[in-house]
């Protein structure tokens, strides 16, 4: 049995909305990813170089701290990780979520919302730091339609 986890990491809602769309047409359990330290809209502000976002972004090495890991993965065998794009990929958060676990023997699915950009090289920058079968679905709507999302599952 191919159980699923849909891990989601949302600063503004529109991830979650995403995120709760794929659990229910991929008949996932769902997972938000909560950092220790919460983003207040000042740390979410891109316009700024020096905002808590803009910071961790420019730093690679970054790696905020998760307030609610989920103490096993092993009942998992495809993991949904979405996430907004920051700077054309993935929030250092997610790279946190992904050292945190074994995702060897994974099937990991990427998805992303975007208010612009596309995901650059967030999947090979993933696969650096974690090894698993990564796969994408790309940036999609968070208004994204149950069927719209069955129809992108079947192709991956």
């Amino acid at each position: 049995m191919n159980k699923i986890l849909v891990a989601y990491f949302s600063a503004s809602g529109q991830t979650a909305r995403l995120a709760k769309t794929i659990a229910d047409a991929a008949g996932g359990e769902l997972f938000e990813i909560v950092p220790a330290q919460i983003y207040t809209p000042n740390d979410l502000n891109w316009h700024d170089s020096n905002s808590r976002s803009s910071l961790e972004m420019k730093d690679a090495s970054s790696r905020p701290a998760i307030a609610n890991l989920k103490p096993n993965l092993d009942a998992y065998d495809t993991i949904y990780v979405g996430f907004p794009i920051w700077w054309y990929e993935a929030p250092r958060i997610i790279q946190t979520f992904l050292q945190s676990y074994d995702f060897s023997a994974k099937s990991v699915v990427l998805f992303a919302t975007s208010g612009g950009s596309g995901m650059g090289q967030t999947q090979n920058i993933l696969a650096q730091i974690c090894k698993a079968d990564f796969k994408s679905t790309g940036v999609m709507s968070s208004y994204a339609s149950k069927n719209d999302v069955l129809n992108l599952i079947k192709k991956l």
